[in-house]
């Protein structure tokens, strides 16, 4: 049986990030022009679905209508990250909006990653508002046995 993931957007656990969050969130307020970097938790919360299979961790996030240039996805140690900004839709100047239920702003996704992985082989790819993050797991070798050969030390003539 698979051990489960835990997928937890908490602020109290973006301790960790925080640098991070904060660099990220200026430095996409630098390219949209939206200012500071003062909140670390997000105003929008985009969907996440995580799964395992044999091979990866899978992760797939709706993100319609925001940029690759807005998203950034970082791992340290068993945690990822996944921060970025979508911006608010803009009417026409002749039209009011009567409903707003679509979220914008920004946002701010930490997923614990269970499993041993190689976040260095790790690929995200957005396509059609779908971002999908790939996290291949590296063999678990505890538990495993391993012979290990034995040499004899010779005496020396």
């Amino acid at each position: 049986m698979r051990p489960r993931i835990q997928a937890v957007a908490l602020p109290s656990e973006i301790g960790e990030f925080a640098e991070d969050v904060r660099r990220i969130f200026l430095e996409l307020g630098r390219a949209s022009g939206s200012g500071s970097a003062d909140a670390l938790t997000g105003d929008c919360n985009p969907p996440v679905d995580l799964y395992e299979t044999d091979e990866a961790l899978e992760i797939a996030m709706d993100v319609p209508g925001v940029s690759a240039d807005s998203i950034r996805v970082l791992v340290k140690g068993a945690s990822l990250l996944i921060a970025g900004e979508k911006l608010p839709r803009r009417g026409r100047g002749d039209s009011s909006f009567h409903l707003v239920e679509r979220g914008f702003g920004r946002f701010v996704r930490l997923l614990r990653l269970t499993s041993a992985c190689d976040a260095g082989r790790a690929r995200a790819v957005l396509t059609r508002g779908e971002l999908r993050i790939t996290v291949p797991k590296i063999v678990e070798r505890r538990g495993r046995s391993i012979a290990i050969a034995i040499t004899t030390d010779r005496p020396v003539a």
